[in-house]
């Protein structure tokens, strides 16, 4: 009676906490059906079983082997991140960590590790959180996997990456996330990997995360975002 359970968009009653209402639920853009393997981008088709690679991974395959994502990038699946992000909207992390869950839950294997992707100490003072992690950390709960928050670290800070093309993302981050210095027994002997990241753009971040962590000794890195621009947008 106090506090009402609201819808996560539009603050329209709704039966149960974390939950979107019936016209929000059909307004997000789930991520369904065919997907690329690589990258989680959709694919045209309809079997969702099928193990497919978008031409773009094809081309260039990325620095980790499978990636998933729960909701494009657009309409109300930007609304919840960016609320996420930059409005405290902790509330979001818990129900979208269930949606990726399922999303990434064919690429869990035996004694995976979950990592968020780092941001600059400097960046997590001004934001107070990284919303990476708290999606990370709902979603390793999920998943019933062993979570690492600082696996990670940014040892410099970089300029946004915002309306950059994809090789200057990759040169502004070169050499700028490292594996923790004492967290690296944590992947010793090729202990797969699972990376979150809130949103994947052209997958630079996500690159410069799974290199450092081959170096590492990492084995298979996988990838999960809990929403991802698509090719159109």
């Amino acid at each position: 009676m106090v506090y009402p359970p609201q819808c996560l968009i539009c603050r329209e009653l709704v039966e149960s906490d974390f939950g979107l209402c019936g016209r929000c639920w059909g307004e997000t853009p789930f991520i369904g059906g065919l997907v690329c393997d690589t990258c989680g981008v959709p694919l045209p088709g309809g079997d969702s079983q099928e193990l497919a690679h978008c031409d773009g991974c094809m081309t260039h395959p990325p620095a980790w082997q499978r990636g998933r994502a729960a909701l494009l990038y657009r309409d109300n699946g930007r609304r919840l991140v960016l609320g996420m992000k930059h409005n405290d909207r902790h509330d979001i992390a818990r129900v979208g960590a269930a949606w990726l869950a399922r999303a990434v839950r064919p690429l869990v294997v035996p004694d995976m590790l979950v990592a968020p992707v780092p941001l600059h100490w400097m960046r997590l003072m001004a934001r107070r959180y990284n919303q990476s992690a708290l999606v990370a950390e709902a979603l390793a709960a999920q998943l019933e996997l062993a979570y690492c928050p600082d696996l990670l670290k940014r040892i410099r800070r970089t300029r946004s990456l915002d309306h950059r093309k994809v090789d200057e993302r990759r040169q502004i981050l070169e050499g700028a996330i490292r594996i923790h210095p004492s967290r690296r027994h944590r992947v010793a002997g090729g202990r797969p990997v699972l990376l979150i990241d809130d949103v994947l753009t052209t997958g630079a971040t996500l690159g410069a995360c799974a290199e450092a962590l081959h170096v590492a000794g990492a084995g298979p890195v996988c990838i999960g975002a809990l929403a991802r621009v698509s090719r159109e947008d």
